[in-house]
């Protein structure tokens, strides 16, 4: 069991993980080698840090706490492996600080901080960058929304964006007591891993417009959400695969989405 000599900090979210063993099956859970670079944030007390930097050719981690920075240095100073930067990943240039690095695979693999889950995800699909595998341990109800099938509650716009580039994969629960500060939640290690078959989209930005208006409003039907684009070729589309206008987002599968967006950007 680690144990942490920090002041942890409430605000940024910060409980650290105690169980090497669940630390491990994260890093397997990810598949990375000496060829791979793999990105995290909140490094916090180092414990997945060293067990990526054990396995992966580099690992460039971003900490947004600089208290932390005299337990960093010490715990990672047998690696020459390992580069922490002290921003806010949310601001960073991933493009500009990965390119001096020469790997040949490129991973995500983070216990992230669960406030900022969703601007994470979001800030790595619009990064550019051609990830492997993204691995992270989130809050159990997000990992349940991020993973859900079409059709259920917890199905929302996220889940098709990222379904469009990822099949995703709920792997292992955690539970709250396996961290310090103990959280109020349980959470689950999910995999995002790169579809080799992604279907053509004429015009991602307006996919992603028109997938976030559909589900703007989740108790209003297709017809109120997408009032503002051309309805009858919605309907066209829809009835393509037996439904009408007043259908709910919910009930389609990312793959109607694609079609609808290429239909209308024409």
């Amino acid at each position: 069991m680690e144990k942490y000599d920090v002041k942890f900090k409430k605000k940024l979210g910060q409980n650290f993980l105690k169980d090497e063993s669940i630390v491990k099956n994260i890093v397997d859970v990810s598949s990375i080698d000496k060829d791979s670079l793999v990105i995290e944030v909140g490094p916090g007390g180092a414990i997945m840090t060293k067990e990526l930097a054990r396995r992966a050719g580099m690992v460039f981690a971003y900490e947004v706490d600089t208290d932390l920075e005299v337990t960093l240095n010490k715990e990672l100073a047998l690696f020459n492996n390992v580069s922490v930067l002290f921003k806010d990943f949310l601001e960073a240039d991933l493009k500009r600080d990965i390119a001096k690095y020469n790997f040949s695979k490129l991973f995500f693999v983070s216990n992230v901080p669960y406030y900022i889950t969703t601007p994470i995800i979001l800030k790595l699909l619009d990064s550019g960058l051609h990830f492997e595998k993204i691995v992270m341990m989130v809050q159990k109800e997000v990992g349940d929304r991020l993973a859900s099938s079409c059709g259920t509650k917890d199905y929302g716009s996220i889940t098709v964006l990222l379904n469009y580039f990822y099949d995703i994969k709920e792997e292992f629960l955690v539970l709250r007591e396996e961290f310090v500060p103990i959280p109020n939640v349980d959470s689950v290690v999910i995999s995002f891993t790169e579809k080799k078959d992604k279907l053509f989209v004429k015009d991602f930005k307006y996919f992603e417009k028109l997938v976030r208006d559909s589900f703007q409003y989740k108790r209003k039907n297709i017809k109120n959400n997408l009032k503002n684009y051309n309805l009858n070729i919605v309907e066209a589309v829809l009835k393509k695969y037996d439904f009408d206008l007043t259908v709910r987002a919910e009930a389609l599968d990312m793959k109607i989405f694609v079609e609808l967006a290429n239909s209308l950007v024409e």
